[in-house]
């Protein structure tokens, strides 16, 4: 069933919004997949805060305008999903990729990172890098390892102290 204009205006306004609250936004081509591995898929992207949508690609070129974001989505084959990242901007193509290891009907078409377009091989690419917090853990380990390992030396000085006075109370007690 064909959109009436004012349908069209309010995907266009609600792809505008997407697109701007966005870190990150990736195509995959869903054509093969059902309606249950659509559904699955969704939710595992909603647990890593990002949206999957379907529109047709004039109505998200012209939010793309709107949004002064300089991709021709027409240049891309196909019929394609798009995937909002509202968090991290690299979780959303590890459940990408893991779904489409799991599922041979779902492809990765490519992706928009700061206001560029990536090819399919990026997004994979991206997909194999550390997360957020991963990335955030080993910079505080880094940071806390000088401090960590001074306080050990400082213990070591203070541990050899109680054990000289230790051997002397020892000594004089059996004296």
């Amino acid at each position: 069933m064909a959109k009436t204009k004012e349908q069209k205006v309010k995907i266009v306004e609600e792809l505008e919004d997407k697109i701007s609250k966005s870190k990150s936004i990736f195509f995959v081509n869903y054509e093969k997949l059902t309606v249950p591995e659509i559904q699955t898929l969704r939710r595992k992207l909603k647990k890593e805060m990002a949206d999957y949508f379907v529109a047709k690609k004039t109505l998200f070129k012209l939010a793309c305008q709107k949004a002064k974001l300089n991709i021709d989505p027409k240049k891309i084959e196909g019929n394609f999903a798009l995937i909002f990242s509202l968090g991290d901007e690299v979780a959303p193509t590890k459940v990408i990729t893991g779904f489409a290891k799991e599922n041979e009907n779902l492809k990765i078409v490519g992706g928009i990172l700061g206001n560029e377009f990536i090819p399919a091989e990026k997004v994979i690419a991206l997909s194999k890098l550390p997360s957020r917090p991963e990335l955030l853990a080993k910079f505080i380990g880094c940071i806390n390892s000088p401090v960590y390992g001074f306080v050990n030396v400082l213990a070591g000085n203070i541990r050899g102290l109680i054990n000289i006075l230790n051997e002397i109370k020892n000594k004089m007690g059996t004296e």
